[in-house]
């Protein structure tokens, strides 16, 4: 499942270096947080590999 934006993007980033234990799970916040507890590191790796060109910042639901 590719990303959508690139805030969505970087949150997996920063989830999957949380989950692998690269990052202290106490720094993450938003978003990331909520996406490291909830997706397995597979899931996580696929949105974070999206690449950011031509992606908008921000989607709205």
């Amino acid at each position: 499942m590719p990303a959508k934006s690139a805030a969505q993007q970087k949150a997996a980033g920063a989830a999957l270096s949380a989950k692998r234990g690269d990052t202290p799970k106490s720094d993450l916040k938003g978003a990331s947080r909520s996406v490291e507890q909830s997706m397995t590191e597979s899931e996580l790796k696929a949105l974070a590999s999206t690449k950011r060109k031509g992606k908008p910042d921000h989607v709205s639901n």
